[in-house]
């Protein structure tokens, strides 16, 4: 569980870009050796390089990434809609028997892969859209040749798609996936391909684009490996009282859920807890002025899948919605204003400078930010819920001159 926590801070952290340090073709000639001793033929390489060029695209995909820069009700809003949770009730009906068997075959909840189906390809429907979906090898050596933030993690998957490309005798181009080079109906990279890859249909292939069955046996596996445990909830909605310490809102501990029962923490609606033992961290997304929750290990697990809060959240929810469960009941605080990266950037640089952040200054607002504006915040005796938003860039600036 620790081991969560950590590598969720961690990739939270990682800066988004850096830039090319060689043109593409002398990066791939000196990447050639690299590739080699990861068991890639001269074969495979020269098939998949020979006439590459980078994909133009990308950089800019990497910048704009929707995870990292729209409030996390704006992404809620556009991806658990009336529509997305209709279409994926009806798809998980349509492959009911699939969907009972994975469940009872690993424990994995048939809920939550159903919600990664339908946040990653919308049940399916995006894997036929040329504009979406297109040949990784271009994708994953462009990102490689741009060295984003997660280097060693694309060169990871670059090397893993050219060994997939020649475990499978396929060209090039029919390995597709997104620009960040997931594969198949829930998109999973490469890397954890070879390390997670179940045949959930028995045909001796692993086929993640073409066999929901594999892709939903890949994915449960990979959830299993990254420490799902069965019968465990992702977590629920709490109200918070007045005058909570919300220093007690890091994601470094988790503490018993009777931890926070103690301090007035209850489910809405009246619900009950029904585990008072279950270790747990409050996650107040915008703050206290917005929903609350608390969270188990589970919902660490969703962050090791795609480490955004968004999207962990927004895969939660939704699994909630499909069973039928309704809306969040608190409201989120929609008139609230958010800085621009310059403001961002700026933000954790005053942190550095109080003392309170050493982090990476790349404007990217995560866990790690937000614990040191909290404790900034407690400095000066107001509510330490972390939540920055443009006042917060000029309370910091006023601060640190």
């Amino acid at each position: 569980m620790r081991h969560l926590v950590f590598l969720a801070l961690l990739l939270l952290a990682t800066p988004a870009v850096a830039a090319p340090v060689e043109s593409f073709d002398a990066f791939l000639r000196n990447f050639e050796a690299r590739a080699f001793s990861a068991g890639v033929t001269r074969e495979t390489w020269r098939a998949a390089t020979t006439v590459l060029t980078p994909d133009g695209d990308v950089p800019d995909l990497v910048e704009t990434q929707p995870e990292f820069t729209t409030a996390v009700w704006d992404y809620l809003d556009k991806r658990v809609t009336a529509g997305r949770i209709e279409r994926g009730q009806a798809a998980i009906r349509k492959n009911q028997a699939l969907f009972e068997a994975v469940g009872q075959r690993t424990g994995v909840d048939p809920y939550i892969l159903g919600a990664i189906w339908g946040m990653e390809t919308d049940y399916g429907a995006v894997l036929g859209n040329g504009k979406l979906i297109r040949p990784i090898i271009r994708s994953l050596a462009t990102l490689v040749h741009q060295r984003r933030g997660r280097l060693k993690e694309d060169e990871a998957d670059f090397i893993a798609a050219l060994l997939l490309l020649q475990r499978n005798r396929m060209a090039p181009a029919q390995l597709v996936g997104s620009w960040a080079g997931a594969i198949g109906h829930l998109q999973v990279n490469p890397s954890n391909v070879i390390a997670h890859g179940s045949d959930g249909d028995g045909d001796g292939v692993v086929d993640l684009h073409n066999s929901l069955s594999d892709a939903l046996a890949t994915s449960a596996k990979f959830l299993l490996d990254l420490g799902y445990r069965p019968s465990l909830d992702w977590g629920f909605e709490v109200d918070v009282p007045d005058g909570f310490d919300y220093l007690l809102a890091t994601r470094d501990q988790l503490r018993p859920v009777g931890f926070f029962a103690e301090r007035g923490v209850r489910r809405v609606k009246g619900r009950g807890f029904t585990a008072l033992d279950t270790p747990v961290f409050l996650y107040a997304p915008a703050g206290a002025g917005g929903p609350k929750f608390l969270m188990t290990a589970n919902y660490l697990v969703l962050k090791g899948y795609n480490f955004s809060d968004s999207y962990a959240l927004s895969v939660a929810h939704m699994t909630d919605r499909l069973k039928g469960g309704g809306p969040f009941v608190a409201s989120w605080p929609r008139a609230t204003k958010f800085p621009n990266l310059g403001q961002r950037k700026a933000i954790q640089e005053a942190l550095t400078r109080l003392g309170l952040y050493d982090g990476v200054v790349d404007g990217r607002i995560g866990p790690v930010s937000q614990a040191a504006y909290a404790r900034f915040q407690a400095s000066r005796g107001e509510v330490a819920d972390g939540f920055i938003t443009l006042s917060s860039h000029d309370e910091l600036a006023a601060a640190s001159r």
